[in-house]
C-alpha cells in the first residue's frame, strides 16, 4: 500500500453503473438517425461525446448535433447516479490509508453538476475532479491521466487507474500506470489485454 500514491477513477462504469442507461439513451438515437446499422450504441461504448460525433454525426447530420446534445444534456439530468457495488466502502478505505483519490472523466462540468445535485457528498470522496475541460486530448491518449498524477506530484508507478471503457484503459495503460478494469461495461474477457488485474465491483477488492 505504501508504493500507491493515487487511484484515479473514471466516472461511468466504474464509480457509477450508468452504462445501461447510457445504452438506452444512444439505442435510441443511433436506431432513429443510424437505422442502416443495428447495435451501434454498443460499438460507440466509452467514445467522448466529440468521437461519436466525428464518427457517425457527420457530414449531413452534423445539422443533428445540437438537437443531441440537448437530448443528451436533459437525459443526464434525470439519470440515476447509483454507485457500483462496493465503492463507497472502498473510497473511505483508501482515504483511510493515504491514498489520494480523483475522478478523471470525459464528463464536462455540466454532467457534474447534475452529478452533485443527486450526490452533495461526491466531492467530499475525491480530492481533485478532472473533466473534459481540464484536458488537451481525450483518451485514448495519456494527457488526463498524467495530468491528474502531476496534482498530486505522484510518478506513473505510484498511480493505480480504474477503468472500464477500451480507450480509458488504453490511456491508463499509455500512462505507464497499474490499469484495474471493471467489468462493468465490457466482458472480462474482451478487456483483459488492455488490464493488470480485472473486478466486476468493489466487494472484498484491496489495492
Amino acid at each position: 500500500m505504501e508504493k500507491i500514491k493515487a487511484a484515479l477513477f473514471d466516472l461511468d462504469g466504474v464509480v457509477f453503473d450508468t452504462e445501461p442507461q447510457y445504452t438506452v439513451f444512444w439505442g435510441a438515437q443511433c436506431r432513429e438517425f443510424h437505422p442502416e446499422h443495428p447495435g451501434l450504441e454498443h460499438e460507440i461504448k466509452g467514445q467522448t461525446l466529440d468521437q461519436i460525433y466525428d464518427a457517425w454525426f457527420d457530414g449531413e447530420l452534423t445539422k443533428i448535433r445540437p438537437l443531441l446534445t440537448q437530448r443528451l444534456n436533459a437525459f443526464e439530468r434525470d439519470m440515476d447516479y447509483l454507485y457500483v457495488t462496493g465503492f463507497e466502502d472502498f473510497i473511505a478505505d483508501l482515504q483511510k490509508q493515504g491514498v489520494k483519490t480523483a475522478v478523471v472523466t470525459s464528463s464536462n462540468q455540466e454532467k457534474m453538476q447534475s452529478v452533485y445535485r443527486k450526490h452533495p457528498e461526491f466531492k467530499s470522496l475525491f480530492d481533485a475532479i478532472l473533466t473534459s475541460e481540464d484536458f488537451e486530448y481525450s483518451k485514448p491518449h495519456p494527457d488526463c491521466y498524467l495530468k491528474a498524477a502531476a496534482r498530486f506530484e505522484a510518478q506513473p508507478e505510484e498511480c493505480v487507474v480504474f477503468e472500464d471503457s477500451f480507450n480509458g484503459l488504453k490511456s491508463g495503460r499509455a500512462a505507464g500506470m497499474t490499469v484495474v478494469g471493471l467489468a462493468t461495461t465490457n466482458t472480462a474477457e474482451a478487456i483483459t489485454p488492455f488490464c493488470d488485474q480485472i473486478i466486476k465491483d468493489y466487494i472484498n477488492f484491496k489495492l
